[in-house]
């Protein structure tokens, strides 16, 4: 099977530490990455889950009104609107 080279750029102190984990745990960076890319081919998404708790649209509060939003149209209290389109332009 033929090899192929992924360079990635990250902060040097990242790397050091990411490099004495993956000694520990017995490994080299490179396998880790391996090991990270084949989970993700395999179970077709990222591992782990990715938040943005810093971004308002996840905070509980705003979680919360979608929630209940989701239930009302669940229950049919919805109302239809035509769709509005938006120009990129």
């Amino acid at each position: 099977m033929s090899q192929s080279v992924l360079s990635v750029r990250m902060d040097e102190n990242v790397k050091r530490r990411f490099d004495a984990f993956c000694a520990d745990a017995g490994m080299n960076a490179s396998v880790a990455v391996n090991l990270f890319v084949r989970t993700v081919i395999r179970e077709k998404k990222i591992p782990f889950e990715i938040t943005g708790n810093d971004d308002p649209f996840y905070s509980e509060k705003n979680q919360s009104r979608l929630r209940a939003s989701i239930e009302q149209l669940e229950a049919g209290l919805g109302v239809e609107h035509e769709l509005i389109e938006v120009d990129d332009e």
